[in-house]
């Protein structure tokens, strides 16, 4: 039974670290692609690049739906040290999706407001111009949304590693490290009335780290003697109840 359930939280492990790894990887891959959305050009510019933009919807979607998807595969494995925050990453990290859908669909409005004003030239562009602020508006905001709601679900699962030891504390700890970083660049964001996009050395270590986690959880998995002694505990636990 004990080895069953240590093989079931070995398979979670790797099938996390690959989701992890697609959900960085499209991240940044939809970023690269996404058209600079900037200066007073971006609608022409969105729409000169349609294929793009497209791609790095797609890409963002994809992201989106893998970032809840790392908290529900670690939510079996971190509720047996606590329930509420392995619940409560899942739901920050919902949110995240939610707002980074919203995202989306103002960039793909982005898309069909710059072919629309493309082909209507220079006929009435203040009004294109003022509906694509408002756009672009949403769009930021959303996205930054979406990353404090990403810092509060990672700052929960990494907490937890770092409690229970399910993986090597310096690696925990480098987690929590990162996820303050990109929790002050949120705030810098918010207080500046900037794009957090803007602040990529505060971002960068979570990048990293995020990768390196995956890396471990599908070369090493989760530390074997801390799951072993869990399962053995609950086990015995199990077994000492009244019939």
């Amino acid at each position: 039974m004990a080895t069953d359930k240590v093989n079931s939280n070995r398979k979670i492990a790797i099938v996390t670290g690959v989701v992890f790894i697609i959900a960085t990887v499209s991240a940044l891959l939809a970023a690269a692609l996404t058209p600079r959305l900037n200066g007073t050009d971006y609608l022409t510019r969105v729409s000169a690049n349609v294929t793009q933009a497209t791609a790095g919807a797609l890409l963002y979607l994809i992201a989106a739906f893998t970032s809840v998807g790392i908290a529900i595969l670690l939510y079996p494995v971190l509720k047996r040290w606590s329930t509420a925050l392995a619940l409560g990453s899942v739901v920050f990290r919902t949110i995240e999706a939610v707002m980074y859908i919203t995202a989306i669909v103002s960039l793909l409005s982005l898309l069909s407001l710059g072919q629309q004003f493309t082909t209507a030239g220079t006929a009435d562009s203040a009004s294109f111009r003022a509906v694509g602020g408002s756009l672009l508006s949403v769009r930021d905001h959303a996205t930054l949304l979406a990353v404090f709601a990403f810092s509060l679900g990672a700052f929960m699962y990494y907490y937890v590693f770092f409690r229970s030891r399910l993986i090597p504390r310096w690696l925990s700890g480098a987690g929590v490290v990162a996820v303050i970083l990109m929790f002050a660049g949120c705030l810098l964001a918010l207080f500046s009335n900037s794009p957090v996009t803007g602040y990529t050395l505060l971002i960068l270590p979570i990048a990293v780290q995020e990768m390196v986690l995956a890396i471990w959880l599908i070369a090493k998995g989760f530390t074997p003697s801390v799951i072993q002694s869990m399962t053995v505990s609950k086990d015995s636990a199990t077994k000492n109840l009244p019939e």
